[in-house]
């Protein structure tokens, strides 16, 4: 299932169900089919986003690095590429004004 999160400034970005609900467990707010931040809450969440981001993840192995058994290692997405294009979607938006907005909606609770 998609979420599509919705920005009055940056436009749709869209996102699994798993991984929008991954982040927004992160921010305390819940899955629903529909949901919003306020602009009071955007910086905020951006913020504790990029926390998160600094606390779970250590460097990342190098492209050509091995593992133990000769093959290469894969470069997994981590939470830092999964929360990215939010935070810059938060950020942009607060930026905006009180007008600003971003909503997001899906097929059901996630």
């Amino acid at each position: 299932m998609l979420v599509r999160f919705e920005s009055s400034v940056t436009g749709e970005l869209l996102m699994f169900a798993e991984t929008a609900k991954l982040l927004l467990d992160i921010l305390h707010k819940e899955s629903t089919a529909r949901g919003t931040f306020t602009l009071a809450e955007m910086a905020p969440a951006a913020q504790v986003l990029r926390e998160a981001i600094s606390h779970s993840e250590g460097p990342p192995p190098e492209e050509d690095e091995e593992d133990e058994t000769g093959s290469k290692k894969v470069v997994a997405v981590g939470l830092r590429q999964r929360a990215w294009p939010l935070i810059d979607m938060l950020e942009r938006t607060a930026k905006a004004g009180a007008k600003a907005n971003i909503v997001w909606e899906a097929a059901r609770d996630f």
